[in-house]
């Protein structure tokens, strides 16, 4: 089984995560998609719901679907790096693949994360493009693991989170229900998410 690792705040969680989720598996890239959100203890970004807030609505996002997952490794009292998040999953999936699905974005300074090239020496990337970003450049910049960055022929779509926590704070928050999984949308509506907090992060 081929299992990709799909990081990030997920703040909220949107159709484009869940788009590229699913093109993966429908691609054959992988089998699963596991969802794992950064925790609150993450110093860059300090505009994050609770852990339980973020979970609760990749949960409700997830459901429906077999073949994605969420998982709360990263929900602890201290942070967890992506290395050892990849580590944990290599360790409990034995007979399993494990990729980790990277935007290009987050590739272009890859080797600048916490044992960055760690990461790119022991694990397999999916690679998904972002229309601005060279990504010729980026395999020219990693040559010496390019065994392991697999780009894949999946394009992100522009939409993000900041956009949609935007909107909501701007009072718009019908504008943005096509974007959202309807079980996400009514519960960002019944709790009165995003109203009242800093959109900048």
């Amino acid at each position: 089984m081929k299992i990709g690792i799909f990081g990030g705040s997920f703040n909220p969680p949107h159709n484009a995560h869940k788009k590229i989720a699913l093109e993966l598996i429908k691609k054959h890239y992988v089998d699963k998609v596991i969802f794992v959100p950064t925790g609150s203890k993450y110093e860059y970004k300090n505009n994050l719901l609770s852990n339980e807030i973020r979970l609760t609505m990749l949960e409700l996002m997830c459901k429906n679907d077999k073949l994605l997952d969420v998982s709360d490794y990263e929900l602890k009292e201290k942070v967890i790096y992506t290395y050892e998040t990849l580590d944990y999953f290599k360790a409990k999936y034995k007979s399993a693949e494990i990729y980790f699905i990277c935007g290009t974005d987050n590739l272009s300074y890859i080797d600048k994360w916490k044992k960055g090239k760690y990461i790119l020496s022991s694990n397999k990337l999916l690679v998904i493009k972002r229309d601005k970003d060279n990504i010729d450049y980026l395999l020219e910049k990693y040559k010496d693991y390019k065994d392991n960055i697999i780009v894949t022929n999946i394009n992100a779509d522009k939409l993000s989170s900041t956009y949609i926590r935007n909107e909501i704070n701007k009072g718009n928050i019908l504008k943005i229900k096509k974007y959202l999984d309807k079980n996400v949308y009514k519960y960002i509506k019944e709790n009165d998410l995003y109203k009242d907090i800093s959109t900048s992060v």
